[in-house]
């Protein structure tokens, strides 16, 4: 398959590095013209369980892709999603296929701006992946993607993309109601990474009274917002969640973090300020999801002037 994967961060080159070993043209997209022409020059660097291998794909600016192409895979950060789309507009139409694994809200009615809405496919994952340089991403450990069609008609389309995946080695299958997995995934990363964030500290510092009162809070809040929009959303599991990452990923620093100690923007409006638009749109009361959701703003970058 002829496939072009948009972001060319740690998930994008994971991804594309794992789809060009199972022997598909994978060619990544990237507005960084210098890890472009890197992976161009040497590949992508795949450190996992396996071992290390490196993985030639193409590397390639979004205008120099050339259509026809069967699946587009958008890893770009939830701001950058509508801007990235765009840029791959002249890939739309034939049978191509759009998914998004993204973190956050809002990312399959931007692909939808520019894809019919039967070509999207959406939905999670948890599989680990580090950058590491230029063009060396490591991921070691198991990981797990759940995805579905944004049409449901279009099921046949997940479940041949989630069979993409599986014979590329990675873990996924399709699941009926993947929107509730969407919503699990933002109400975890809406408490647990802003609460990192504002904290300076790695999941496993939250593992504390107060962290755990105030992620419950806030989870809470984002149930009462699903429950709302029509989402069968389920507290219980979501809390669940929390207490395996709490004891499991304790030296882990969620991007959201790693994001400002760097000094970039972070996804905070595409994760919980896209909860509170959805909030807002059902008149839900979420006064603990909007503090510390403003807590983070406060530390944003100063737009360019």
């Amino acid at each position: 398959m002829k496939i072009v994967v948009i972001g060319a961060g740690a998930m994008g080159c994971l991804f594309a590095a794992r789809l060009g070993t199972a022997g598909h043209d994978v060619t990544v997209v990237d507005v960084d013209r210098v890890r472009l022409s890197a992976i161009a020059a040497d590949g992508i660097v795949l450190a996992d369980d396996q071992g290390e291998r490196t993985v030639a794909v193409g590397a390639r600016a979004a205008a120099d892709v050339a259509a026809p192409v069967d699946l587009v895979v958008l890893f770009t950060k939830g701001m950058h999603s509508a801007a990235a789309i765009r840029s791959v507009a002249h890939l739309a139409g034939g049978s191509a296929s759009v998914l998004t694994l993204q973190n956050g809200l809002g990312n399959v009615e931007a692909i939808a701006d520019v894809f019919a809405q039967a070509a999207i496919v959406w939905g999670v994952t948890d599989f680990p992946a580090d950058l590491q340089g230029l063009n060396r991403v490591a991921s070691h450990g198991a990981g797990h993607i759940w995805l579905g069609p944004v049409v449901p008609d279009q099921a046949v389309r997940a479940e041949a993309i989630a069979a993409l995946l599986v014979d590329a080695g990675l873990d996924a299958r399709a699941v009926p109601d993947v929107q509730a997995m969407v919503w699990d995934k933002a109400a975890f990363n809406s408490a647990l990474n802003a609460l990192c964030t504002l904290g300076n500290v790695p999941v496993g510092r939250l593992d504390c009274p107060p962290a755990r009162h105030i992620a419950g809070l806030v989870i809470a809040e984002i149930a009462a917002t699903a429950q709302a929009a029509g989402v069968d959303f389920d507290l219980s599991r979501v809390m669940a969640k929390v207490d395996f990452a709490l004891a499991n990923h304790t030296h882990h620093k969620p991007s959201m973090l790693q994001d400002r100690l760097a000094g970039r923007p972070t996804e905070i409006e595409s994760i919980n300020g896209a909860v509170l638009a959805v909030a807002a749109r059902h008149g839900v009361n979420t006064p603990t999801l909007q503090l510390i959701t403003d807590l983070v703003r406060i530390g944003e970058p100063a737009p360019a002037r």
